[in-house]
């Protein structure tokens, strides 16, 4: 007959599933309710009901909708007092109703998905690349041409880099 979950027979079994959903460690829950890390792991796994965790996923759902909700009203604030500053003639006050509204527009993008967030990685200057460079180059001493070219080619690459 196979054991009975620990946690789930233990009296703050509500307390420590909560924990549990909130990210809390595992050390951290084992030595505040008396149980063992490796139950609570099993139990993380196999037995946390699947109602809280559903109900966990739709507050972060309700949450970010909030946020997107807010992010939203702000561009609409800033379209308003753009269209003020506008018709006021207030050119200074209608360009930072531009800027701000394209902010929160970038913003609202972003959080949609609808916006690619790309950054540049210059891979010539990272100690990974200058470690690998040196041993495909030792790799290649017995062959002294192909050496040559190779680091031609590749100081023409890093010549190239963030032009």
């Amino acid at each position: 007959m196979p054991r009975k979950c620990t946690v789930c027979e233990h009296p703050q079994a509500e307390e420590i599933n909560t924990a549990l959903l909130n990210g809390v460690s595992l050390r951290n829950i084992a030595e505040r309710y008396s149980v063992s890390k490796t139950a609570l792991h099993r139990h993380k796994e196999s037995h946390l009901p699947a109602d809280l965790v559903k109900a966990r996923e739709a507050r972060e759902i309700a949450k970010a909708d909030s946020l997107l909700d807010q992010v939203i009203e702000l561009r609409d604030k800033a379209l308003s007092i753009l269209a003020k500053a506008e018709q006021a003639g207030d050119l200074r006050t209608a360009l930072q109703g531009v800027r701000e509204a394209k902010g929160c527009l970038e913003l609202l993008a972003k959080l949609q998905g609808e916006l690619a967030q790309e950054g540049t990685v210059n891979i010539t200057i990272s100690p990974q690349w200058l470690s690998l460079r040196t041993v495909i180059l030792q790799a290649l001493e017995p062959y002294p041409e192909a050496r040559l070219k190779l680091a031609a080619a590749l100081r023409e690459v890093e010549a190239n880099v963030g032009r």
